[in-house]
C-alpha cells in the first residue's frame, strides 16, 4: 500500500480518497459529517484557521484529519 503524500488537497479529492465509490459531492457531504461528529477533530481543524468553507484542506489539515481518521 502506498503512502498518502500529505498536501493540500481540494475537499473533494480528499473526500473521493474516503469514500472512492461516492459521487464527489456525496463523498464531501460524508467527510464533512465525519469531521463535525468529531468534537476533537473540529477543535483541531479551528486551531490551524482551517476554514469550513474553503474550498480545499491545507497540508496542515490533511495531516491533523488523517490522524483523527486514519488514512484513506
Amino acid at each position: 500500500m502506498k503512502e498518502m503524500i500529505i498536501k493540500s488537497y481540494p475537499k473533494s479529492e480528499l473526500a473521493k480518497m474516503y469514500f472512492p465509490d461516492s459521487d464527489p459531492h456525496v463523498a464531501t457531504n460524508h467527510l464533512t459529517q465525519w469531521i463535525k461528529g468529531n468534537p476533537t477533530l473540529m477543535e483541531a481543524l479551528s486551531r490551524c484557521n482551517q476554514s469550513r468553507h474553503a474550498k480545499f484542506y491545507s497540508a496542515q489539515a490533511v495531516r491533523i484529519i488523517i490522524e483523527h481518521l486514519g488514512e484513506p
